[in-house]
């Protein structure tokens, strides 16, 4: 099994409708057995993908043709025993929604995860959460 890390950016003038991404991300990736986390702050995307590791490596590869993300950065790619993220999960962090809560919420979702990528969560979510 195989856990892959990654930022990007989102392509100017994009546009994003996180309604359609969720519904697109559970029917693909139940299909394929991918899990994971995903967090978009309405600029970057913050994911973790695991899974199989052609199952990974396809989810990857439809994500990096996605014209809607720029900047693609693999942070971790590495073997996994076991699912450290469990079902998928997608958050949000939107306009007028309080910082310290979808900061708590990334915190819970990500407490099963090697200590290194917690750490990438947390500290990506305080980051642009002082942003």
């Amino acid at each position: 099994m195989r856990q892959l890390v990654y930022i990007s950016t989102i392509t100017p003038g994009a546009v994003f409708d996180p309604a359609g991404i969720l519904t697109a991300s559970k029917r693909n990736n139940a299909r394929d057995g991918v899990t994971g986390l995903l967090w978009f702050d309405g600029h970057r995307f913050l994911q973790a993908l695991e899974g199989e590791d052609a199952m990974v490596d396809r989810t990857f590869r439809r994500i990096k043709a996605d014209p809607r993300h720029r900047a693609i950065v693999v942070l971790s790619n590495r073997s996994i025993e076991a699912r450290e993220f469990g079902p998928w999960a997608m958050d949000l962090r939107l306009p007028g929604v309080d910082p310290d809560r979808a900061a708590a919420r990334i915190a819970m979702l990500a407490e099963g995860a090697a200590p290194d990528v917690r750490a990438t969560f947390e500290g990506f979510t305080r980051i642009r959460r002082a942003a």
